[in-house]
Protein backbone atom coordinates (compact mmCIF):
# COMPACT_ATOMS: atom_id res chain seq x y z
CA UNK A 1 0.00 0.00 0.00
CA UNK A 2 0.89 3.65 -0.94
CA UNK A 3 1.88 5.65 2.18
CA UNK A 4 0.45 8.41 0.84
CA UNK A 5 -2.26 6.98 -0.74
CA UNK A 6 -4.83 8.95 1.95
CA UNK A 7 -2.63 12.49 1.58
CA UNK A 8 -3.18 11.99 -2.29
CA UNK A 9 -7.19 11.36 -2.60
CA UNK A 10 -7.93 14.60 -1.53
CA UNK A 11 -9.71 14.25 1.73
CA UNK A 12 -12.49 12.22 2.97
CA UNK A 13 -15.06 14.19 1.96
CA UNK A 14 -15.24 12.80 -1.61
CA UNK A 15 -19.12 14.18 -1.88
CA UNK A 16 -17.41 17.49 -2.35
CA UNK A 17 -16.02 17.02 -6.03
CA UNK A 18 -18.16 16.60 -9.30
CA UNK A 19 -17.28 13.22 -10.95
CA UNK A 20 -13.91 12.29 -13.18
CA UNK A 21 -16.14 11.79 -16.30
CA UNK A 22 -18.31 15.17 -15.44
CA UNK A 23 -18.02 18.07 -16.95
CA UNK A 24 -19.72 20.62 -15.25
CA UNK A 25 -19.16 24.44 -16.43
CA UNK A 26 -20.28 26.07 -13.16
CA UNK A 27 -17.54 23.82 -11.68
CA UNK A 28 -14.69 24.61 -13.81
CA UNK A 29 -13.05 28.21 -14.72
CA UNK A 30 -13.96 30.27 -17.68
CA UNK A 31 -11.43 30.10 -20.09
CA UNK A 32 -9.04 33.08 -20.63
CA UNK A 33 -6.94 35.21 -22.55
CA UNK A 34 -4.51 32.63 -23.76
CA UNK A 35 -7.91 30.60 -24.71
CA UNK A 36 -9.96 33.15 -26.41
CA UNK A 37 -9.32 33.03 -29.80
CA UNK A 38 -9.24 28.62 -30.06
CA UNK A 39 -11.60 26.21 -29.86
CA UNK A 40 -12.08 25.63 -26.19
CA UNK A 41 -13.02 22.14 -25.12
CA UNK A 42 -15.85 21.16 -23.28
CA UNK A 43 -17.63 18.44 -22.20
CA UNK A 44 -16.31 15.06 -23.42
CA UNK A 45 -13.23 16.65 -25.36
CA UNK A 46 -12.26 18.32 -22.18
CA UNK A 47 -12.87 15.52 -20.32
CA UNK A 48 -10.47 13.57 -22.21
CA UNK A 49 -8.05 15.90 -21.74
CA UNK A 50 -8.32 16.37 -18.60
CA UNK A 51 -8.35 12.29 -17.86
CA UNK A 52 -4.89 12.06 -19.37
CA UNK A 53 -3.87 15.25 -17.22
CA UNK A 54 -4.79 13.11 -14.31
CA UNK A 55 -2.88 10.29 -15.36
CA UNK A 56 0.32 11.88 -15.85
CA UNK A 57 0.16 13.96 -12.66
CA UNK A 58 -0.14 11.07 -11.13
CA UNK A 59 2.48 9.41 -12.42
CA UNK A 60 4.73 12.22 -12.43
CA UNK A 61 3.69 13.33 -8.70
CA UNK A 62 2.03 17.19 -10.04
CA UNK A 63 0.34 17.36 -6.47
CA UNK A 64 -1.01 20.85 -4.72
CA UNK A 65 0.75 20.67 -1.27
CA UNK A 66 -2.28 22.82 -0.41
CA UNK A 67 -4.80 20.62 -0.68
CA UNK A 68 -3.16 17.53 -0.96
CA UNK A 69 -4.17 16.00 -4.03
CA UNK A 70 -3.32 15.55 -7.94
CA UNK A 71 -3.52 19.01 -9.46
CA UNK A 72 -6.11 18.04 -11.72
CA UNK A 73 -8.63 17.05 -9.04
CA UNK A 74 -8.79 20.96 -8.22
CA UNK A 75 -11.16 20.83 -11.31
CA UNK A 76 -13.30 18.80 -9.84
CA UNK A 77 -13.02 20.53 -6.49
CA UNK A 78 -16.79 22.04 -5.60
CA UNK A 79 -15.17 24.35 -3.05
CA UNK A 80 -13.21 26.01 -5.92
CA UNK A 81 -15.38 26.37 -8.66
CA UNK A 82 -13.21 29.53 -10.44
CA UNK A 83 -10.21 27.23 -10.33
CA UNK A 84 -8.49 24.67 -12.05
CA UNK A 85 -7.62 24.03 -15.98
CA UNK A 86 -9.37 24.63 -19.24
CA UNK A 87 -8.50 23.94 -22.44
CA UNK A 88 -8.62 24.48 -26.32
CA UNK A 89 -6.82 23.56 -29.29
CA UNK A 90 -4.65 25.35 -31.66
CA UNK A 91 -4.89 24.16 -35.64
CA UNK A 92 -1.49 22.53 -35.85
CA UNK A 93 -1.90 19.60 -33.52
CA UNK A 94 -1.09 21.82 -30.32
CA UNK A 95 -3.22 21.70 -27.10
CA UNK A 96 -3.24 25.09 -24.82
CA UNK A 97 -3.79 23.98 -21.11
CA UNK A 98 -4.37 27.62 -18.63
CA UNK A 99 -4.85 27.58 -15.09
CA UNK A 100 -6.48 29.35 -13.13
CA UNK A 101 -5.52 29.26 -9.54
CA UNK A 102 -7.45 29.24 -6.56
CA UNK A 103 -5.77 32.45 -5.63
CA UNK A 104 -4.17 35.65 -6.94
CA UNK A 105 -0.83 34.68 -4.67
CA UNK A 106 -0.58 31.07 -4.93
CA UNK A 107 2.29 30.34 -4.01
CA UNK A 108 3.06 27.18 -5.85
CA UNK A 109 1.57 27.92 -9.08
CA UNK A 110 5.17 28.50 -10.77
CA UNK A 111 6.31 24.88 -9.80
CA UNK A 112 2.54 23.39 -10.43
CA UNK A 113 3.01 24.43 -13.96
CA UNK A 114 6.11 23.98 -14.90
CA UNK A 115 5.06 19.84 -13.31
CA UNK A 116 2.04 20.42 -15.76
CA UNK A 117 4.48 21.45 -18.41
CA UNK A 118 6.85 18.76 -17.90
CA UNK A 119 4.35 15.80 -17.56
CA UNK A 120 2.68 16.49 -20.68
CA UNK A 121 5.71 16.85 -22.71
CA UNK A 122 8.35 14.68 -21.51
CA UNK A 123 7.00 11.97 -22.61
CA UNK A 124 7.74 9.05 -25.12
CA UNK A 125 5.19 6.90 -26.60
CA UNK A 126 1.94 7.59 -28.60
CA UNK A 127 1.17 11.30 -28.36
CA UNK A 128 -2.11 12.94 -29.43
CA UNK A 129 -0.57 16.49 -29.71
CA UNK A 130 2.75 17.60 -30.60
CA UNK A 131 3.09 20.20 -27.64
CA UNK A 132 0.94 20.91 -24.85
CA UNK A 133 1.26 24.57 -23.61
CA UNK A 134 0.71 25.78 -20.58
CA UNK A 135 0.18 29.29 -19.19
CA UNK A 136 -1.41 31.18 -15.84
CA UNK A 137 -4.03 33.34 -15.65
CA UNK A 138 -3.24 36.89 -15.65
CA UNK A 139 -5.05 37.61 -12.59
CA UNK A 140 -1.93 35.64 -10.75
CA UNK A 141 0.83 38.15 -9.17
CA UNK A 142 3.63 36.59 -11.34
CA UNK A 143 2.01 35.59 -14.13
CA UNK A 144 4.70 37.78 -16.15
CA UNK A 145 7.24 35.44 -14.87
CA UNK A 146 6.35 32.46 -15.13
CA UNK A 147 4.27 32.86 -18.36
CA UNK A 148 8.08 33.73 -19.81
CA UNK A 149 9.46 30.55 -17.88
CA UNK A 150 6.92 28.60 -20.00
CA UNK A 151 7.07 29.84 -23.00
CA UNK A 152 10.93 29.82 -23.14
CA UNK A 153 10.35 26.24 -22.36
CA UNK A 154 8.19 25.65 -24.97
CA UNK A 155 11.03 27.40 -27.50
CA UNK A 156 13.43 25.08 -25.89
CA UNK A 157 11.31 22.02 -26.65
CA UNK A 158 9.85 23.05 -30.34
CA UNK A 159 14.06 23.45 -30.81
CA UNK A 160 15.70 19.98 -28.67
CA UNK A 161 11.74 17.81 -28.03
CA UNK A 162 13.35 18.29 -24.26
CA UNK A 163 11.68 19.88 -21.32
CA UNK A 164 14.24 22.29 -19.46
CA UNK A 165 13.97 25.35 -17.58
CA UNK A 166 16.17 28.08 -17.59
CA UNK A 167 17.95 28.14 -13.74
CA UNK A 168 15.50 30.51 -10.83
CA UNK A 169 18.91 32.75 -10.75
CA UNK A 170 21.59 32.28 -13.15
CA UNK A 171 24.89 32.96 -11.93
Amino acid sequence: MNPLSGFRSGGANEDQYDGWDEFVPANVPEPGPFLEDYRVLEDEDHVAVHECARELFEERGVYDATFGYNLAKLNLDRRHPDAGFRYALEDDGVLRAEFTPTTEFCPQADALLKGAFRAWNDRDGDREYDLIRVRVRPSHNQTGSINDALEAAERRFRETRTVEFEPEHPQ
